[in-house]
């Protein structure tokens, strides 16, 4: 059997980097992400230098761009590293704009050096289509191994894969390890679902909400909509903390159908009058490229399109670029309370634009923070999400902020497979895993999910081994 390493992501939601071995002189590996939150240790720096021994990886495999994927990246450049990068092709098209703002955030603002940087990205990145092997290793001969690599959708966000290994030892034994990355889950506006391989003998598997269940889309979806009607009552800024890419973009996309179903229906001024506001940059380049990348939207998206309406470019839709036109913004709506909905990263309110807007609003019961995906243990958006229902208070930037404004979560737009998701990308496989490892979840939701795999295969009178980091 294979042997695993992990570099991150084992023990937690963030930092994955996941080191296959192949034979002593061969090995892959599959992301290699930044730490986040709880994760984050106190030496930062320390935890994002690349301490492994680099020089038999073959291959560095993205299953898609978020951060908490592909962050150290430049950091394993920087350490030598020089082969192949292999991703989907939305991926990378997406990586460059990614890890430019990585760079200008944690490593340079020097433009001569990001675009020396860019280009040796640029020369490594390959791009694979879905569902096509690619040869990784090839020795012929005596000894001689073969390693191909497969990405497949995983539904996340655009572009995201999870990778099948097709290996092929020296003596002739074949083995298959399937790394799921980050799935999504079914119904994500967008992106088709994630299906399950034909089998494998090992499995990576992701477990963030390995220990819990999301309400359908037409729920949250109902969830969402009272949350603007609350704005539109109240005279308030609905706060949506979201990743650039990915939550964003999905947001948008669901966004344009309750705007055009409820215009249809009621008393279109209303809606009318309420201004989508995207204030990120970042977030408002991805959605450039997210319209660039239409063949990859699902069959959903594509009729919506075919019916001349515009899910990522919509009339209520303001985009927010300059820093000084970010300040107006947040001054505006905290001081007339004209009805908006505010999209700004980061996701989990550990920086960005939209701690502006928690520190001019929280303390206004007008506002509301909707809560969209994961908060980590650690981050200012979990004690929010956390206290803010019981009229606590929250510490920004070494300072108390009380918490007056609503908060909502909604976990059905967790752009992350649930725990039946997750059982079910197994039950679906014709050739069950015997070794599943869970990565990328806390430690009650790593657990929950064992137990549930274990009684899964008790059930169906087969056998497996669940790993739990420790």
């Amino acid at each position: 059997m294979l042997n695993i390493i992990h570099h991150g992501g084992a023990v937690g939601v963030t930092g994955s980097c996941h080191q296959l071995i192949l034979s002593s002189e061969h090995s892959l590996l599959v992301d290699c992400g930044l730490f986040q939150g709880e994760d984050e240790a106190q030496d930062s720096f320390q935890q994002l230098q690349i301490e492994f021994d680099i020089s038999t990886v073959k291959a560095l495999i993205i299953t898609h761009v978020h951060i908490d994927h592909v962050g150290r990246l430049p950091y394993l450049l920087a350490a030598g590293f020089k082969g192949p990068i292999i991703c989907s092709v939305p991926s990378a098209v997406l990586l460059p704009l990614v890890i430019e703002d990585a760079l200008k955030i944690g490593f340079t603002r020097n433009a001569q050096l990001i675009e020396r940087f860019q280009a040796q990205l640029a020369s490594q990145i390959v791009s694979v289509p879905y569902g096509k092997w690619h040869n990784v290793v090839e020795k012929s001969g005596e000894g001689g191994i073969t390693t191909r690599v497969k990405l497949k959708r995983a539904g996340h966000i655009l572009g995201s894969s999870y990778v099948e290994v097709a290996h092929q030892d020296a003596s002739g034994e074949k083995e298959r390890v399937v790394f799921s990355g980050d799935l999504g889950a079914p119904y994500a506006p967008l992106l088709p679902a994630p299906q399950s391989p034909y089998g494998c003998e090992q499995l990576v598997l992701e477990s963030t909400y390995g220990d819990r269940l999301h309400p359908n889309r037409r729920n949250r979806r109902a969830m969402l909509k009272k949350a603007i009607e609350q704005a539109l009552t109240n005279g308030g800024t609905v706060m949506v903390p979201a990743f650039s890419i990915g939550r964003t973009q999905e947001l948008l996309y669901e966004l344009e159908g309750i705007i055009f179903e409820a215009s249809a229906k009621s008393k279109p001024s209303r809606w009318k009058a309420l201004e989508i506001i995207v204030d990120s940059p970042l977030a408002a380049r991805f959605t450039q490229v997210y319209r660039q990348l239409k063949p990859y939207w699902d069959n959903e998206a594509q009729r919506r399109l075919r019916s001349g309406r515009h899910p990522l470019n919509f009339e209520n839709l303001y985009t927010v670029e300059s820093h000084e036109a970010h300040e107006q913004t947040v001054a505006y709506l905290a001081k007339t309370g004209r009805p908006a909905v505010v999209i700004a990263a980061s996701g989990m309110c550990a920086g960005g634009r939209i701690m502006n807007y928690l520190k001019a609003m929280l303390g206004d019961e007008r506002h509301q923070v909707l809560f969209v995906g994961y908060q980590g243990t650690g981050t200012p958006g979990r004690a929010i999400q956390q206290y803010g229902p019981q009229g606590g208070w929250v510490e920004i930037d070494g300072q108390r902020f009380d918490i007056k404004a609503g908060v909502t979560t909604i976990s059905g737009y967790s752009a992350h497979a649930d725990q039946k998701n997750l059982l079910n990308f197994v039950k679906r496989m014709r050739r069950w895993p015997h070794t599943i490892r869970l990565v990328h979840g806390e430690q009650a939701a790593r657990i929950a999910l064992k137990d549930e795999l274990e009684s899964l295969y008790k059930r169906k009178g087969k056998e497996v081994r669940v790993v739990i980091e420790a």
